[in-house]
């Protein structure tokens, strides 16, 4: 093809995408921003005070995990779910300790983010 032709030298090539993974298309479960502010001002406290140093954010199908360390390499200490699947029974959100043990469960997220406040006020 030259720059003046528009016509090109050799026939193109139709290449059609297979169609998308069903699969993929699937809504994921996040935490929404107010959820996440939430999460955010505990855990803001709990650096400022020394106690955790990371998080990380899971967006799974069926759930989000907000996960907290002492330090990146070790075991989350504690992993705050969302899991709308129980939203009608035992309630969608879920703190969860290090051995898998689920400290406090309900409907509302700043109630069960209430379970970290005797640690916060027992640093004072």
């Amino acid at each position: 093809m030259h720059l003046d032709d528009h016509t090109p030298d050799v026939p193109g090539t139709l290449i059609t995408f297979p169609a998308a993974n069903p699969r993929a298309t699937l809504p994921i479960i996040s935490f929404d921003r107010h959820e996440l502010g939430a999460i955010l001002r505990v855990y803001g406290r709990m650096v400022a005070a020394g106690e955790w140093r990371d998080y990380a954010i899971d967006t799974l199908r069926d759930r989000a995990i907000f996960s907290i360390f002492r330090r990146s390499s070790e075991m989350p200490l504690f992993r705050v779910v969302k899991d709308p699947k129980l939203a009608r029974k035992q309630g969608a959100y879920s703190v969860v300790g290090t051995g898998g043990t689920i400290l406090k469960r309900g409907h509302d997220l700043s109630t069960v983010l209430k379970v970290f406040d005797p640690a916060m006020r027992s640093l004072g």
